[in-house]
């Protein structure tokens, strides 16, 4: 109701309290519209009008504005003493918000814009403002229209800040852009630097930086700065009404990075957007945003994958791409009609031909639920020319072959080719041999294919046939090659099976009046049974298992160093620094390893040293050797990569990476290594893992201080949770640390909306009553804190009800302290009975959990509950007894020892300012403060000496101003 000018001025706070958005928009322009009905209170109606100002410029309806402010402006002309002191101020501050709303709407003619600016400078030199804010928009203009650039940026950067000057954070953004334009990133980024840092902030910053830095992070190498900015910049600007600029430039920066499914998603979560035409500039940017990632996803071949776009019709990315192109150059066309310049379509132009800025996908950290299917990787350049002849083709083929060559695969393919043509007449010669053993090669080279896939299964009758036809060729060795092949072909499908050891010892039997490549063929099949068999029953396998492994063993490595092969020599020592490490011999294992990949790189072999490069690095990384780990892991790495090995475990690589930079005092190699394990297990469709690595990235984030990086991250875990197989304590787990995440960003209302889902996922939790408590606790604050107090209160008495089953004495106990202070905060004064009450109840709750033998420290809830009595105290202006309560404080902290040591010292920083400063016995405070620093000095306590070293030398300056 606002039939009174009290209730009207009631629903005017209300408003202003709200969120910006639709909702708070359309309450403003009801509000504007009550405030007509008291003509007698024109100040009620510039606050009315305020208000609705505000809702169009934070709603992205900036163009609504100008005529809101032109009957603010005709109040002011009139009825002057009708506007507040703050009212004044605005005034003058929002002829800037109407400049630029005029430059984003090309309706409005560029003489208009220049008759505004002529206004503005008029209104402010009459009124004494000094011109650094008109020059700002004369700055902005010509940057809009491409004309006299360099002289307007002069112009403004040269003048001193002043009053109506916009803020810091907002300033530097200007000038970062302007050194982007002209192509120099690295000044941009140092311009930026306070802003991205989080040292210069406002309302719109730091996350409105963080999106136009993106690209210029990329270009010059600082990737994890641009994943960091990508990930905070865009939470803080999903969904808002008002960020189309911003979304378009992270939809960009989707497209340039190699993440068109993350892109995807964006436009996914906020197809809202295209509906808006209140800010015509910044919906140019979300249409070239778009644009420039459906051109990229069209060009790769997934025109007709469906995706979001504007409402009313499904889209695919191809006809979104068509959609959007023609809206932008339509809306180009009509800004650069306006300005008589070609600006506008020309920087749309620049940025639609921007070509990708990674080699490889930027791995963000967050998975993208959007799915895009892999690009099919570019084939690594071959080592040598594929042979025209086709004798030597084959010739060649079967000589990388027993190397493991990767380039043995496209000759293969090129042999398959030319024997499945139209005509083909096969030439039976002794170095190629019968057609049967060709088809019997690519049935082999199908199997090894089907090996690399992990698809163990197909690869089993590929074996069988590649047997058949050997034999028929004449080249019984080689059939008893396959066929021993085929019988350890199942172990790789992990089901449980034994390996068929009477089938596999007559196979070894076989193989002894083989030549000898074959007969160690036959022996590796054996052995690497024997290594199956061996880990299923590890930990304690039976004498029988162990000693057939040992043995196994034994026979392949001496008969591959007898014959001088050294990939099998290596493959040998692999076998045993495994089953080394297996067993905590890590010495031994590390030795074998280090033997292994000096053999392979001495032999040339570099494509074979990966895997045991990983366990390397596991070893180290056991051993307590984390640098030596991370040598060996990214060396692995970097040589799969060469070689494109589409088998390597990568995903397993890099988590073991991100712990090796965890342990060296790394978090941010730790994070990078985190966020690229989480994406390659999202390749290889293992969502589990993916979130597992995820939760540990969000882990490194936090503790490093990158807590919103880390807050993101986790909201990505909580949208896949169940498709990610997490369990309901698993998700509740992440939900808490996401909460906890917000409470630290001071996102009240949503930490608290977490909490509260929270508790309703542990409420049946028979098992989890001190995890109600602990939750219970939390929420309590995260409400309070929201000034969501009722919902507080009820949390409150339902973490007493869990405490009472579940006893967490020391939360509860500082729960009730916590909530106390946050009553004198939101209430004041007349919080004071309510707060000591809060207090007396965290004191009772100390008491009977030391009378009850429940773990609680008794000494340190004591002191607090006497520090916050004195802090709610002084507040109130109870001096005497505030300083009673902090020098008990003081004295109960002397119960708890050397750990009682630094809260005894806060709670004489507590005691000599209530003394010195409330009291004005600023002598006796400053005794009270030397013998403090004297104690903690003693104590090991240098930082809380230093603190009250401050204290006591501003208690001497202001004694001496006195």
């Amino acid at each position: 109701m606002t039939d009174t000018p009290e209730a009207l001025a009631d629903a005017l706070r209300a408003n202003d309290a709200r969120p910006y958005g639709r909702p708070r928009t359309v309450t403003a322009e009801d509000l504007a519209e009550a405030a007509e009905q008291f003509p007698d209170r024109r100040d009620l109606q510039v606050l009315a009008l305020m208000d609705l100002m505000e809702a169009y410029e934070y709603d992205g309806e900036p163009r609504k504005a100008p005529v809101v402010f032109a009957r603010i402006l005709k109040l002011w002309d009139t009825h002057p003493d009708d506007f507040s002191e703050w009212a004044r101020a605005q005034v003058f501050w929002r002829f800037k918000w109407v400049a630029s709303a005029l430059v984003s709407t090309p309706d409005v003619p560029l003489a208009a814009i220049e008759r505004w600016h002529g206004e503005m400078r008029s209104r402010y030199e009459a009124a004494g403002h000094d011109l650094q804010p008109y020059y700002a928009r004369r700055f902005r203009l010509a940057s809009h229209i491409g004309v006299g650039v360099e002289d307007a940026f002069d112009l403004w950067v040269t003048r001193p800040r002043s009053q109506m000057s916009d803020c810091t954070a907002c300033e530097i953004r200007a000038r970062a852009r302007h050194h982007v334009r002209r192509g120099d990133d690295a000044r941009a980024l140092e311009e930026w630097q306070p802003v991205l840092a989080g040292e210069s902030t406002c309302s719109e910053e730091p996350w409105t930086s963080h999106a136009a830095a993106l690209l210029p992070l990329l270009r010059q190498g600082r990737l994890d700065e641009a994943r960091s900015s990508h990930l905070v910049g865009y939470r803080a600007a999903r969904g808002k009404s008002s960020t189309a600029t911003q979304i378009g430039e992270h939809l960009e920066f989707c497209a340039l990075s190699g993440n068109e499914p993350r892109g995807l998603e964006i436009l996914a979560e906020n197809r809202a957007l295209f509906d808006g035409q209140g800010d015509p500039l910044s919906l140019l940017g979300l249409l070239t945003g778009t644009e420039l990632l459906t051109a990229r996803l069209t060009a790769q071949g997934h025109g007709e994958l469906p995706t979001a776009g504007p409402a009313g019709r499904t889209w695919t990315v191809a006809s979104l791409h068509a959609r959007v192109r023609a809206e932008a150059e339509a809306l180009a066309a009509r800004f650069d009609a306006r300005n008589g310049t070609a600006a506008v379509g020309e920087q749309r132009l620049a940025r639609l031909a921007r070509q990708p800025l990674v080699d490889q996908p930027l791995a963000l950290g967050v998975r993208a639920a959007a799915q895009v299917p892999a690009a099919v990787p570019a084939p690594r350049p071959q080592a040598e020319p594929v042979p025209e002849d086709f004798t030597a083709l084959v010739l060649r083929a079967r000589e990388l072959d027993r190397l493991d060559h990767p380039d043995a695969h496209a000759l293969w393919d090129r042999v398959a080719t030319v024997i499945g043509a139209d005509g083909y007449v096969h030439a039976d010669t002794p170095e190629v041999g019968p057609i049967e053993r060709l088809q019997a090669d690519l049935a082999d080279e199908r199997a090894q294919q089907a090996f690399e896939r992990n698809d163990w299964r197909a690869a089993h009758p590929e074996l069988l046939a590649a047997a058949d036809l050997y034999e028929r060729a004449g080249l019984p060795g080689r059939a008893l090659v396959m066929r021993t092949r085929a019988l350890v072909a199942h172990l790789g499908t992990k089901d449980g099976t034994r390996p068929d050891w009477p089938a596999l010892a007559e196979a070894l039997r076989d193989a002894e009046g083989l030549d000898a490549e074959d007969r160690l063929a036959v022996m590796h099949s054996f052995t690497y049974a024997a290594y199956q068999e061996l880990s299923d029953a590890l930990p304690e396998p039976s004498d029988e298992v162990a000693a057939r492994f040992e043995e196994a063993l034994a026979a392949y490595r001496d008969e591959s160093t007898a014959l001088g092969v050294p990939h099998r020599i290596a493959t040998a020592r692999q076998y045993t620094a495994d089953m080394a490490a297996r067993q905590g011999r890590l010495d031994e294992a590390r030795a074998e390893l280090v033997a292994a990949l000096e053999q392979l790189e001495q032999n040339a072999l570099p494509w074979r040293m990966p895997r045991p490069l990983v366990l390397l690095g596991q070893v180290e990384l056991v051993r307590g050797e984390p640098a030596e780990a991370i040598g060996a892991l990214n060396r692995a790495l970097a040589t799969a990569a060469r070689w494109h090995d589409s088998v390597f475990p990568y995903g397993p690589t890099y988590l073991m990476l991100g712990h090796a930079h965890q342990h060296t005092g790394d978090p941010a190699g730790a994070a990078r290594a985190l966020s690229e394990a989480a994406a390659r297990f999202d390749r290889d469709g293992a969502a589990e893992d993916a979130a597992a690595a995820r939760v540990q990235l969000a882990s490194v984030l936090h503790e490093s201080g990158r807590i919103a990086d880390a807050v993101a991250v986790l909201e990505s875990v909580l949208l896949e949770a169940e498709a990610a197989g997490l369990d309901e304590r698993q998700r509740a787990q992440v939900r808490l640390d996401l909460a906890r995440g917000l409470m630290a960003l001071e996102e009240y209302r949503e930490a608290a909306e977490e909490y509260l889902r929270l508790a309703e996922q542990v409420s049946s939790w028979e098992d989890g009553q001190d995890t109600h408590t602990m939750v219970a606790c939390e929420a309590t604050l995260a409400l309070a804190e929201a000034g969501r107090w009722d919902a507080a209160d009820t949390a409150c008495e339902r973490a007493l009800a869990a405490h009472a089953l579940a006893p967490r004495a020391d939360q509860v106990c500082g729960m009730l302290q916590q909530l106390a202070r946050l009553t004198m905060q939101a209430r004041g004064t007349d919080g004071l009975e309510d707060a000591l009450a809060r207090l007396e109840l965290a004191d009772e709750v100390n008491r009977r959990a030391e009378a009850a033998g429940h773990p609680i420290t008794a000494w340190y809830q004591r002191g607090v509950g006497h520090y916050e009595r004195a802090r709610v105290l002084a507040f109130a202006d109870r001096a005497e007894e505030a300083l009673a309560q902090a020098e008990a404080a003081i004295a109960a902290h002397e119960a708890g020892g050397k750990e009682g040591e630094e809260p005894r010292a806060e709670a004489l920083r507590m005691a000599a300012l209530i003394e010195g400063r409330s009291l004005g016995r600023t002598d006796a405070a400053r005794t009270r403060l030397a013998a403090g620093i004297r104690r903690c000095e003693q104590a090991g306590l240098p930082e809380a000496a230093r603190v009250l070293a401050v204290l006591n030398d501003r208690l001497a300056a202001e004694t001496t101003d006195g």
